[in-house]
């Protein structure tokens, strides 16, 4: 698969997150570091211990999620499309005695990874920033083994398609979902959109219903909650009250037979 015109934009546009040292482009703490797994999987949905798990980061540079998850005892690939973000996990591999391997490729084409080698894979808020999620899926169903469990967030559709700040006490539906089209940029610094991205507002049928098609079923969503009660007007935590930011999934390869044939469809 050849580079598109929207991969080198974000790409780029990483690259400069990644050196302003943007929120989402910034090392784990110290204290992440104190009971690794219950940082990274508050939920339970990876059991008792990740100690030997061959683990993907999908999408995941940064310098946080594959140095915690190698920290919990996994054996770690990192893949993202920015070698900015990918130079952040080595950085803190590095000062931090942790071993992990860094892939600079996109999400939608895994062609370096090999069938069912992972056991389970990590893909952080990501699936927005390319237009078509079906090439996603079917690759990380690829490279899962049969019974890999694959742990996803994504950005809620209505999330992307209202208005950041409420106009006349509300929070409006402006961008259409589904549509193929990338919204606006933003560059703003407002915590739903990141600077200078293009990214797509997926429905709910592309973010799940496509995961499913794809040979993996989900056994469990949550919302991660951010609602603030008190918050200020027109803040995250005051327009999460209405307007949900995320959503998680579990999900599980099922069989065994490798998905790569139908990449050609």
């Amino acid at each position: 698969m050849k580079p598109t015109d929207s991969h080198s934009h974000n790409r780029s546009a990483w690259d400069a997150l990644a050196k302003k040292q943007d929120r989402l482009a910034k090392p784990a703490r110290d204290e992440d570091f104190s009971d690794p797994l219950k940082t990274v999987d508050g939920s339970g949905w990876l059991g008792d211990s990740i100690h030997g798990k061959s683990v993907l980061c999908l999408a995941a540079g940064g310098g946080r999620q594959g140095p915690i998850y190698a920290a919990a005892g996994a054996a770690v690939t990192v893949v993202d499309i920015s070698p900015a973000m990918l130079q952040l996990d080595r950085e803190v591999a590095a000062e931090r005695n942790i071993q992990l391997r860094t892939v600079e490729a996109s999400m939608d084409d895994l062609r370096v990874l090999s069938d069912g080698e992972f056991d389970i894979v990590i893909h952080p808020v990501s699936t927005c920033y390319v237009p078509d999620l079906r090439p996603v899926y079917l690759e990380v169903s690829r490279v899962l083994r049969a019974g890999g469990i694959y742990v996803s967030q994504h950005k809620q559709p209505a999330s992307l398609q209202a208005t950041v700040k409420p106009e006349t006490g509300a929070y409006r539906i402006v961008f259409e979902c589904g549509s193929g089209q990338p919204l606006p940029v933003s560059n703003d610094g407002n915590l739903i959109r990141e600077d200078g991205t293009l990214e797509w507002a997926h429905s709910l049928e592309m973010l799940l219903g496509t995961m499913c098609r794809a040979g993996l079923t989900i056994e469990d969503i949550v919302e991660p909650q951010h609602a603030k009660k008190d918050a200020a007007t027109g803040s995250f935590g005051h327009r999460a009250r209405f307007v949900p930011p995320y959503v998680r999934v579990k999900a599980r390869k099922r069989g065994s037979g490798s998905t790569r044939a139908k990449l050609i469809v």
